[in-house]
């Protein structure tokens, strides 16, 4: 089966494609209030910041930074009582794809950070 069969266009078309969408969520993120606060945050770009407000909403509904952090599996949950702490597991609940970004997204903003 040949390429163009496949896909229509060829892989010059999903190039094409990709670099419409691309446009979109730059456009998005430059139009977006909410996005432009996440991307002043270090290692965090157009693709993090939209992926971020599609994944949760409204950060809102989290009571703390930490409680967001636990959903999306990047630190373990906590369960505090009476001054005992509790750590749960790290679960992989959230988004992967979020979570894959910030992962990606601290380890650049450490590389920079090196130098």
């Amino acid at each position: 089966m040949r390429c163009s069969a496949r896909w229509p266009g060829g892989f010059a078309g999903l190039d094409e494609r990709c670099r419409h969408y691309e446009r979109q969520i730059e456009q998005l993120f430059r139009t977006e209030e909410r996005a432009q606060r996440l991307g002043r945050v270090e290692g965090v770009g157009p693709f993090a910041a939209t992926a971020l407000i599609a994944a949760f909403g409204n950060a809102r509904e989290f009571h703390t930074g930490r409680e967001l952090a636990a959903w999306l599996g990047l630190v373990p949950r906590q369960h505090s009582s009476a001054g005992r702490n509790v750590l749960l597991g790290i679960s992989t609940r959230g988004d992967r794809y979020s979570r894959t970004l910030l992962i990606h997204g601290a380890r650049s903003a450490l590389r920079v950070a090196e130098r």
